[in-house]
């Protein structure tokens, strides 16, 4: 009888699982939302309670109906609930938000086979959908009650800009959060705060942020529009949620080589300047990052890692023949 023999293979063994690594992602973006409920009122904190409640739910409800294990306890829904609360304007109303937590963890993570699986970010995908549906509801924003000013509709300050208004805060307020806004992208500086957090845990690729970030920069610098972006890098850096967008949207994780992911980043960078100078929108972060998720199979293909034991050659010619 012939036997077989089993030889275990150099298996690298890590302390990072998803629970750790998304728990993580959760604790960064704490000092966002405390800056959120310091600058917008407790209101932030009841939606951002309500947001993470229904994201957790609803994964494991359809988990469990759907007979598979259930995940709900691995802060990925929490992470998703988080990060669409904090792309809202603090006035978004109950039933918006619901309806987008819903959509993000259902039909964008869980029926494409849940974390791993989903094409795009739900996060992103969640805001997209109340940009589209509802225009009116997720785009009002105010004014933080910090500026002692009463509670009115505002522009961003991009917004503002872009449709021919004046730059009415100084980039101090910018960097700090004193700008009408999303509740959590309007202060850089708490945002920059979680990042260093997530840098110092091992759990984000800095330079793949920072390609982001700095591609979305130069390209406005240099082809912007003349008094619009053209020689204001601070204006596109603080003006937006391109820092929040870099630091937390940018999801890099489909791409294991260095040179994928600086790929993945610039061209979502290159989307999302393209937006910001040449359409109506002000910003361009949701559309740079969403469609650069659904070209991350096309851009592995154009760059793959070498299989070792196979020529550079004959790789390439085996590329050529698929």
């Amino acid at each position: 009888m012939s036997q077989t023999r089993v030889i275990n293979g150099p298996h690298i063994r890590t302390e990072r699982t998803t629970r750790n690594v998304m728990m993580n992602v959760s604790i960064s973006l704490v000092p966002a939302l405390l800056g959120a409920i310091y600058f917008f009122g407790i209101r932030a904190l009841y939606l951002a309670g309500l947001s993470i409640t229904v994201c957790v739910l609803t994964e494991f409800f359809w988990q469990k109906l759907t007979k598979k294990q259930v995940t709900a306890g691995d802060f990925s829904a929490v992470v998703t609930g988080l990060l669409l609360v904090l792309n809202m304007p603090v006035t978004v109303p109950v039933w918006t938000l619901v309806a987008a937590d819903v959509f993000s963890i259902l039909v964008v993570k869980q029926m494409f086979g849940g974390i791993g699986n989903n094409f795009v970010n739900p996060a992103l995908m969640g805001r997209l959908l109340t940009m589209v549906a509802w225009p009116g509801a997720v785009m009002q924003y105010v004014a933080p009650r910090t500026l002692e000013t009463d509670a009115v509709s505002a522009a961003t300050v991009l917004g503002a800009v872009k449709t021919g208004g004046e730059q009415s805060y100084s980039y101090l307020q910018m960097f700090l959060g004193e700008t009408p806004g999303a509740m959590g992208e309007t202060s850089k500086l708490l945002l920059l705060v979680g990042f260093a957090y997530m840098c110092y845990k091992g759990i984000v690729n800095a330079e793949a942020c920072l390609t982001y970030i700095g591609t979305v920069v130069v390209l406005t610098f240099i082809f912007g529009p003349e008094g619009l972006f053209t020689g204001d890098i601070l204006l596109n850096l603080f003006g937006g949620g391109l820092i929040m967008g870099g630091c937390y949207m940018l999801s890099d994780y489909a791409f294991v080589s260095r040179r994928g992911k600086l790929l993945y980043a610039v061209t979502a960078g290159i989307i999302t300047a393209a937006i910001r100078i040449f359409s109506v929108y002000p910003e361009g972060i949701c559309f740079g990052i969403l469609t650069a998720n659904c070209m991350a199979g096309m851009l592995s293909f154009v760059y793959q890692k070498h299989v070792y034991g196979i020529s550079e050659k004959r790789g390439l010619n085996w590329r050529k023949n698929r």
